[in-house]
């Protein structure tokens, strides 16, 4: 499975925005920041202001900040909002599956449990939680303590 780059970058800008919330950001500094496309970014951010993660403000002291507190931007519902779908198999599209064995298929079961233990990972996750992780500590330290009893 592999995020879309819109995923990807609506992660980074608000990774970004955690670690500069004393002041408004532009699109121009965090495309420089990650060296991503401008207008790629620009799109990104569409996203994630329709959705409230994130304000935007015009003028020459205008820029981006946050729209919560970190504490309250789970990263499951980042990840559903700024990707357009999750059809990890082409029948978990009924409208446009052509599969002929979709009907005596476990793997779309199999695949659908998968995909429901992906976002029960990342609903227990903030983007406090994620910008609190330093690059050497390890992601147990800040697995929730019923994640750690249902993983181990």
């Amino acid at each position: 499975m592999n995020l879309t780059l819109h995923a990807d970058y609506s992660l980074r800008v608000l990774l970004y925005l955690a670690e500069h919330r004393d002041r408004p950001v532009s699109t121009r500094e965090i495309s420089e920041a990650y060296g991503i496309s401008r207008h790629h970014l620009v799109r990104v951010v569409q996203t994630l202001h329709t959705h409230s993660f994130v304000t935007a403000s015009a003028g020459r002291d205008g820029g981006l900040a946050l729209a919560r507190n970190p504490a309250e931007i789970n990263i499951g519902q980042v990840i559903r909002k700024s990707e357009p779908g999750f059809r990890i198999v082409e029948c978990f599209d009924l409208a446009s599956n052509t599969c002929r064995i979709v009907s005596v298929c476990k793997l779309r079961g199999v695949l659908a449990l998968a995909l429901e233990s992906f976002f029960q990972v990342l609903d227990a996750y903030t983007l406090a939680d994620v910008v609190r992780m330093s690059a050497g500590q390890r992601l147990s330290d800040f697995l929730p303590l019923d994640a750690i009893s249902s993983t181990g």
